[in-house]
């Protein structure tokens, strides 16, 4: 069997983060969603906070109209996030836990301990015809659970593999990855996995099979910084892809 070509979804909230910093126009994020798509995005996530720290609503309409292949929507399982969320209708939603008092996301979600709140969110995003993602860290109840809370997919956390990379100590959180994926993948879910990753460290993670999807925003911005946004998405892209 032919393996699925993985894809790239690239954030574009630290683009919103810039332009926040003087409550201006620039830079757009919807033009940095349309040179990421151009350079080799499969895709784009953005995160709605209830904070509004960087996306705006203003944002929404705009990026649905221009994005040319699929969108990610980051958000909390609120009522104000899902009614916008259903709205939108974006290609996924991707359901993450949320503090106001967070630099950024901290941890997955726990699904196995809101399985019934994370289910009716669930149910309403797919009436709406919205695949729905769970941001979960890589441990097979969380896996289980999140099936059972009527998730299409789950993205797995890879924050604290990426934090260990380097030490010697990334192989256990590896395995971790590993053993979500496959398991998650068995049970019919589709995986994903994002935070944290760059360059170096996504390379251990790209031959896991299940993974179809890696999510980056941070590394891909921090990089355009030197190298531009169009290199710093090609560069990435070309080692999803495998060219």
């Amino acid at each position: 069997m032919t393996p699925t070509r993985k894809r790239l979804g690239v954030n574009i909230d630290h683009v919103a983060t810039l332009r926040q910093a003087r409550r201006g126009q620039v830079p757009d994020p919807a033009a940095a969603a349309s040179i990421a798509e151009l350079s080799g995005a499969d895709g784009i996530t953005i995160h709605l906070r209830e904070d509004r720290r960087h996306i705006q609503d203003r944002d929404l309409a705009v990026l649905k109209r221009v994005v040319t292949t699929r969108i990610n929507l980051e958000m909390a399982a609120t009522d104000e996030i899902t009614r916008i969320a259903c709205d939108l209708k974006p290609h996924t939603c991707t359901l993450v836990p949320e503090k106001r008092e967070e630099i950024t996301t901290e941890g997955g979600l726990d699904v196995l301990g809101h399985r019934e709140a994370m289910m009716q969110t669930a149910t309403r995003l797919k009436n709406a015809g919205i695949v729905v993602s769970m941001f979960i860290d890589p441990e097979l109840l969380q896996v289980r659970a999140s099936r059972e809370a009527g998730a299409d997919a789950i993205e797995l956390h890879t924050g604290t593999f990426c934090e260990a990379f380097g030490t010697g100590k990334h192989e256990a959180e590896l395995a971790k990855i590993r053993a979500a994926a496959a398991f998650g993948a068995s049970i019919g879910l589709k995986v994903f996995a994002g935070h944290g990753l760059d360059v170096r460290n996504i390379v251990p993670l790209l031959g896991i099979p299940e993974i179809e999807e890696f999510n980056i925003g941070h590394s891909i911005i921090a990089r355009a910084v030197f190298l531009g946004l169009p290199a710093a998405v090609k560069e990435i892209a070309d080692l999803i892809h495998g060219g």
